[in-house]
């Protein structure tokens, strides 16, 4: 075979798994579907969206991936919507930096035995120190900041602010003035622990759309970097994954290569295959395999059941005194937490936010090719808010993740009874988590009107929700008769298949998922080597 494992994705699941094969001896191959970004132009290399760019740089399409293959994949269901970024490092390119361990209690209901009692302790700290994580510096805080210590007080809850830890290289000495952030000038560019040259945060406000000095630590410059450039993992952009079947002692992976604007088809065989391409993309591959090419026909038919959005909720909020520069900072630097169940009967969190200022281009392009209808319709009611509470400054996002009923469930079926090609779907009802939402939007209100602000809550948000944070489609089970996957992320029925990302993640966690996730990537690429380990002294 061409190579020991194959890993299908770069996203946290992905990018650690390779790194830990590939440090292990084996030769690794990892699939990107996304391109190569980076704040800089070179050879096979895209520079960070930007306002002046064409749709093909901020827009993936499912329908024409060979024409539009960009920044941000908007995936709109009925009731609900997911966003993702395409691109080597995945969901790391995209998420606010946050890396947060998920509460004990989440483990003790719907995770395997093995799962519990602090199991993912060492491993969430490996991610940490791997990550290089830390809070950001007190002469740092935005004004959002001291606005969630303030709303925290306001409403008896002050013991419950909590700054978060941020996958963010920082400048520890430099003294933030929001109303005159450092310039690119002023960042200070060197190698990270690991070999990869970074600058130091700021403040520029692009987290979600590529930060312009690469202060943030996305997964390609660790862990992926560590498995290409020091373990020599072969990365290739570009290159959509459409089956994988058995072949021999291992398996076949078959894929469409985005060439010149075509889909040149390919092929490659490991020993081991490990999915890693996000809740929604394993999931969907998973159900191609199984249902439409036939080639893993024993996948669980819990394959797709007990999906969650992960509770995640916003409301800004005006503020005609105020100015926060929503614009300036990390995307998000504090929670007000409530995890417990303390309020409402609910598990959720509250954190501060920022508007990207590219965003804002990402949402002219969806505008202008019309038909994403529910997301459309919540970009034309936020802008009209917005336009009318303007300036941007006085704008006051809050945030929050919760744990939902993680009822939603993916389907592989036709628009029609007989006719069209099978559309992957989400069944999504909003019933069993209103309890949830209604908690978060009760607490997003008392905040706002208790410091002062007027809340924009969205008249159409049951219609309308987001996720940045999808979780579920392949979960951990005990058998095949409660999930897709075992403990270790190895597909029941499957030797050597695995699903390691977001999608074996069984509940919701009520917490941004990026740290559990990689935890688990460490989890399971160990058992995997020590397994490989095993079978080599066994003689096998």
């Amino acid at each position: 075979m061409s190579f020991d494992a194959i890993v299908i994705g770069s996203g946290f699941g992905g990018a650690i798994t390779a790194c830990r094969l590939s440090e292990a001896g084996l030769k690794v191959l990892v699939l990107e579907r996304g391109r190569r970004w980076d704040n800089k132009p070179g050879p096979g290399v895209s520079l960070y969206p930007s306002m002046s760019d064409s749709p093909g740089s901020w827009v993936w399409d499912h329908a024409d991936p060979a024409l539009l293959n960009g920044w941000l994949d908007l995936r709109v269901f009925a009731g609900m919507s997911v966003a993702q970024c395409a691109g080597v490092g995945g969901g790391s390119l995209i998420y606010a930096n946050i890396s947060v361990d998920a509460p004990d209690a989440v483990f003790q209901s719907g995770w395997p035995a093995e799962l519990r009692n602090g199991e993912l302790k060492q491993y969430y700290d490996r991610v940490a120190s791997f990550m290089d994580v830390k809070p950001l510096p007190a002469n740092q805080w935005n004004p959002r900041i001291h606005l969630m210590k303030e709303g925290a007080a306001a409403i008896g809850s002050v013991d419950r602010f909590q700054q978060i830890d941020l996958a963010v290289n920082f400048k520890d000495d430099l003294v933030l003035d929001p109303a005159h952030p450092p310039a690119e000038k002023d960042t200070v560019y060197k190698p990270n622990k690991h070999g990869a040259i970074q600058g130091t945060c700021i403040h520029a406000g692009d987290c979600d759309t590529g930060c312009p000095v690469k202060a943030k630590n996305t997964l390609d410059l660790n862990y992926l970097w560590v498995a290409e450039n020091k373990n020599h993992a072969d990365v290739r952009p570009l290159h959509l994954v459409r089956c994988i079947e058995p072949s021999g002692t291992g398996y076949r992976v078959h894929f469409d290569e985005i060439r010149d604007g075509e889909l040149v088809p390919g092929s490659e065989d490991a020993g081991i295959v490990v999915v890693a391409a996000g809740s929604l993309g394993s999931t969907e591959i998973m159900f191609r395999c199984r249902d439409e090419y036939k080639t893993l026909p024993a996948i669980s038919n819990r394959l797709g059941r007990n999906w969650s959005s992960n509770g995640d909720f916003l409301v800004p909020t005006y503020y005609e005194n105020r100015e926060l520069y929503p614009e300036v900072g990390p995307t998000i630097n504090s929670a007000i937490n409530f995890l417990d169940r303390s309020r409402y009967g609910q598990s959720f969190w509250v954190e501060d936010g920022g508007f990207p200022v590219l965003f804002g281009r990402h949402m002219e392009v969806v505008r202008s090719r019309g038909g994403f209808h529910p997301y459309q319709a919540l970009i034309e009611w936020l802008q009209k808010e917005l336009q009318t509470l303007n300036p941007l400054e006085k704008i006051m996002p809050w945030f929050a993740q919760g744990v939902d009923a993680g009822s939603g469930e993916f389907r592989l079926k036709r628009p029609w009874y007989f006719f069209g090609e099978k559309r992957f779907n989400l069944k999504w009802d909003i019933t069993n988590s209103l309890g949830l939402f209604n908690a978060i939007l009760e607490t997003h209100k008392e905040l706002s009107h208790k410091t002062g602000g007027v809340p924009l809550v969205n008249p159409l948000w049951q219609e309308t929700l987001v996720t940045p944070h999808p979780l579920g489609g392949c979960n951990i089970g005990n058998t095949a008769q409660d999930g897709v996957v075992d403990h270790a992320g190895q597909v029941f029925g499957y030797q050597n298949l695995y699903v390691i990302d977001a999608a074996i993640i069984p509940t919701p966690l009520g917490v941004n998922p990026s740290r559990t996730i990689g935890a688990l990537a460490e989890r399971c690429a160990q058992m995997i080597v020590q397994k490989g380990q095993l079978a080599r002294a066994a003689g096998r």
